[in-house]
């Protein structure tokens, strides 16, 4: 699912290179001016969902990024009639059906790594901007489609969305500095009304049902408080079809019915148990646990990673039995019956009852949240031949927080409460 937040860092990148590009980013001059005569001169712009303004030049004019068939209407481009200068607001939500970072790292490196943006070390006092925190700025170069340019960029952030507001010019002079900061100084946040469908409480049983896929939802930068992770809603049904094509096939109610079958029949546990009793019957058994991998790889066409994934598999195998990575699939088969809710191929209603149904059948298999998530990282590390360090990290980090999502009792009565 994380390939989402991938591909459209990849199309945002390009959207926004065009633009810029046509420009060209010539010469501009200006005789000094106060933040106070500057700002006289300047007119509030908005994105176009409503969410975010800064002020700029009343001569300059909005450009169509060609963003919004992805969802991403909340950005904004704008520059002068010449193309020489020119200002971004790029607002990355925190929560949301499109989550580009996870935090202000990852939005500094989209900047930096899309736009070339390198910083020149100079000393820039950091502008006030209304209602950011950790808000940090910094001169430097960019290259925007391979034209050279210089750039003003100021990072923040608030309860809603991390912010890179990055502003070019052919050349850098203070008073272009001095109207960025004017531009900043006017920055102003309109969090969205949020449209959501679903009406079910949010009790002890739904609780359960987002833990068993806490780790997904967090990883897609969703929220894990919610039942499938977003508000259900046009955008989401969008998104959540886009998914269940993308990585499992699904188009329809039908197709939805056939995959939750599979999975639940069958999943990647029926290969792991094949695969184990294969490797068994090969004598893998017998042979010292370091030299497994070799062992492997003169029965199996896989490379070196591959090989691993079998060996660590027949390891868990013989200490937790048929049913080491069962809890892959289920914990998936939970997953998929939120984003069929999401995506409109299953009603409200049917997706909370099979939810019940398919929880009050795993919640005996395990004695703790503790034993369901070793089971379903070692199904993991079977799948995706790599390890399961990455999502065994967001557990912990996820147990940590004041709102985990695993400190509902595990053994919690489950019951039909919508």
């Amino acid at each position: 699912m994380r390939e989402y937040r991938k591909m459209g860092k990849r199309l945002l990148a390009a959207a926004l290179a065009l633009v810029l590009a046509a420009g060209a980013l010539a010469g501009c001059g200006a005789k000094p001016k106060t933040e106070e005569e500057l700002l006289a001169e300047m007119k509030e712009f908005v994105t176009e969902d409503g969410s975010a303004s800064i002020y700029l030049s009343k001569d300059w004019t909005v450009e169509d990024l060609g963003l919004s068939d992805m969802g991403v209407d909340f950005w904004l481009c704008a520059q002068n009639d010449r193309g020489t200068e020119a200002a971004l607001l790029m607002q990355f939500p925190k929560r949301g059906a499109v989550q580009l970072t996870s935090n202000m790292a990852e939005t500094k490196d989209f900047v930096e790594s899309n736009y070339g943006f390198t910083p020149d070390g100079e000393n820039t006092e950091t502008p006030a901007v209304p209602g950011m925190t950790n808000v940090e700025a910094g001169t430097g170069k960019a290259k925007i489609d391979q034209v050279d340019v210089t750039a003003y960029v100021v990072y923040g952030e608030t309860e809603y969305a991390y912010y890179a507001l990055m502003y070019c010019w052919s050349a850098r002079t203070k008073d272009q500095i001095t109207a960025a900061k004017a531009s900043c100084s006017k920055f102003v946040e309109n969090v969205p009304e949020e449209e959501d469908a679903f009406t079910a409480e949010m009790t002890d049983t739904l609780r359960w049902f987002n833990a068993t896929s806490a780790i997904l939802t967090e990883l897609n930068g969703w929220d894990y408080t919610r039942f499938a992770g977003l508000p259900a809603n046009e955008e989401s049904v969008g998104v959540a079809q886009s998914l269940l094509d993308g990585s499992w096939g699904v188009t329809d109610t039908a197709s939805a019915d056939e995959t939750l079958t599979w999975i639940l029949s069958e999943g990647h546990r029926v290969g792991f148990v094949d695969d184990m009793e294969y490797l068994e019957s090969a004598g893998i058994g017998n042979v010292p646990e370091e030299e497994r991998i070799a062992f492997v790889l003169q029965y199996y066409d896989v490379d070196e990673a591959g090989a691993k994934a079998l060996a660590d598999g027949y390891k868990y195998y013989q200490e937790f039995g048929p049913e080491a990575i069962d809890a892959w699939d289920y914990c998936r088969a939970m997953n998929l019956l939120g984003f069929y809710y999401l995506a409109g191929y299953y009603t409200e209603q049917e997706a909370l009852d099979l939810s019940l149904e398919l929880a009050t059948q795993i919640q005996p298999l395990y004695a703790s949240w503790d034993e369901l998530i070793d089971s379903y990282l070692r199904g993991y590390e079977y799948w995706a031949e790599e390890s399961s360090d990455e999502r065994r990290a967001v557990y912990e980090d996820l147990k940590s927080r004041p709102d985990n999502p695993f400190a509902v009792d595990y053994n919690t009565v489950l019951e039909k409460t919508w």
